[in-house]
């Protein structure tokens, strides 16, 4: 009788996994403990638990839906960590909200003297207003609008205007190894730009190989300045043999000392510069379009500011926020992060200084429902080790957003995962390229040393929308970052 028991049993288990397990939908929720079918929080869980570059280090990850808001996954998400360069989500954010997505820069030529004959009696004063777009054809332009107002001789100085904001050049937490390359550049009213990328304050310094072995590299600047004075201590040296050049610029000086070696077959080494104060850089760019359009002077070369009666003889406008935006966030321009918090605090209080610009920042980021008592920011871009924002917080920024007008330019200035133009997918354009996030991804890269973040937007296999932030900080090498934060995207990206 136990035995028949025993049997009857057996066969309708059977049954019933001949009948039951059919019926399973592919699409039903994962089964947990069979392989390949976890569920995305326990495929993260066992991820950061089981990357060994994150040993010791900190990694906050934050989770929403797109549209309820809802936060799906939280791993140290209340945690403040160090942002590197997605603290321009706050920034780029609070200056659509604060000056809106047609806002622009002004670069003005005024006088206080007047125009008789050919001759411009009086001072001319080149005066900035924060533009971090004015290229060397721009200087070109201005001058040409003087000479088209027949003026050949200006009977009195030229002098340089920078006084739109303050004369604080660095943030606040800038390492000082930093500050001769172009993410350290100096910030004032008055700067130029060495190409469309807009690097306002450097210069772009490239390196060519010598005729032969032994000979000196061939150094040029972009563009041409005689702002710039460069000690070459290079040498050419056999095609099997590395490249080691290294570029500084002796501290206060704009002299720079490029030193090392390049081999014979080897291309162009390109690097972009921060010069030693910006306003001289741009005022030596303009005289020097003066010169070239043939209009001398009779005095001096100065800086000082615009007399508040001086006469406007031309106005020269910036591209829009909205353009901007572009190289700002799809490159990650750590300058145009620092201008735009000292015209917010300009266009806000009257100040063009960091204090009081952060304070819009704070202000404008409480507006979108970041709770700004949980933040610590000191600049803008990023750079600084002592910003610190919860991932919560940014996950909760990208959400709000979602409801303002000028969302989709903000959208828009993300990078996007593998697309291999640079204006498009900007810092993401060589990562995330695998079949659930190319194309799918739209988030802010970020990195400084021990540090690197990547937040933004993600499309999932299931059509659903999610926000997300990772922030990983006290990392051995900031270069594993990139690699464990793709790993969990793809997680998200294929749910």
């Amino acid at each position: 009788m136990k035995k028949h028991f025993i049997f009857l049993s057996v066969v309708f288990f059977v049954v019933f996994l001949f009948f039951i397990i059919p019926t399973l939908d592919k699409d039903s929720p994962p089964v947990k403990g069979l392989e390949g079918t976890s569920t995305m929080k326990e495929q993260l869980d066992r991820l950061i638990q089981n990357e060994s570059t994150l040993d010791g280090a900190i990694i906050g990850i934050s989770i929403r839906s797109a549209s309820t808001g809802e936060i799906i996954y939280d791993h140290m998400g209340a945690t403040r960590m160090r942002t590197a360069s997605n603290m321009k989500l706050l920034t780029a954010a609070a200056a659509l909200s604060k000056l809106g997505e047609a806002y622009t820069f002004s670069t003005e030529l005024t006088t206080d003297g007047e125009i008789t004959g050919n001759t411009l009696e009086g001072n001319l004063y080149l005066k900035g207003r924060g533009d971090p777009t004015l290229l060397q054809e721009d200087f070109v332009e201005i001058a040409k609008e003087l000479k088209k107002k027949g003026v050949k001789v200006i009977d009195g100085n030229i002098n340089g205007d920078d006084t739109w904001y303050d004369d604080e050049r660095l943030s606040p937490d800038l390492v000082w190894s930093d500050e001769h390359f172009y993410y350290g550049a100096q910030v004032s009213a008055l700067t130029a730009s060495p190409n469309k990328d807009f690097d306002a304050g450097t210069v772009i310094v490239d390196v060519l190989p010598g005729s032969s072995k032994g000979k000196k590299a061939v150094i040029n600047i972009s563009p041409n300045t005689s702002y710039i004075k460069v000690i070459n201590n290079t040498k050419t040296v056999a095609s099997d043999e590395e490249e080691n050049l290294i570029f500084n610029r002796e501290h206060g000086t704009n002299t720079f000392v490029i030193e090392g070696n390049i081999p014979i077959q080897s291309g162009n080494v390109r690097e972009w510069m921060a010069v030693w104060e910006p306003t001289g850089y741009a005022l030596e760019l303009f005289t020097q379009a003066l010169e070239d359009q043939g209009i001398l002077w009779t005095g001096n070369i100065n800086f000082n500011p615009s007399p508040e009666d001086a006469n406007i003889i031309h106005s020269d406008k910036s591209m829009r926020l909205s353009e901007l935006l572009i190289p700002f966030m799809k490159l990650s321009n750590n300058g145009h992060a620092e201008i735009l918090v000292k015209e917010m605090g300009k266009v806000e209080t009257g100040e063009g200084s960091w204090e009081k610009g952060l304070e819009v920042v704070e202000k404008e980021a409480a507006k979108l429902g970041v709770n700004t008592d949980s933040l610590v920011i000191r600049d803008g871009s990023g750079i600084s080790h002592v910003n610190l924002v919860p991932a919560n917080e940014i996950s909760k920024l990208l959400y709000s957003v979602q409801q303002e007008v000028w969302f989709e330019s903000y959208l828009e200035s993300l990078p996007i995962a593998g697309e291999e133009n640079r204006n498009v997918g900007g810092t993401l354009r060589h990562r995330l390229k695998d079949t659930a996030t190319q194309g799918n991804v739209r988030a802010k890269t970020g990195t400084i040393s021990t540090v690197s973040s990547l937040s933004g937007y993600v499309k999932t296999k299931s059509n659903e929308s999610l926000i997300f932030s990772i922030l990983i900080n006290n990392l051995l090498d900031e270069e594993d970052g990139p690699f464990i934060e793709d790993k969990i995207v793809s997680i998200i990206a294929n749910q």
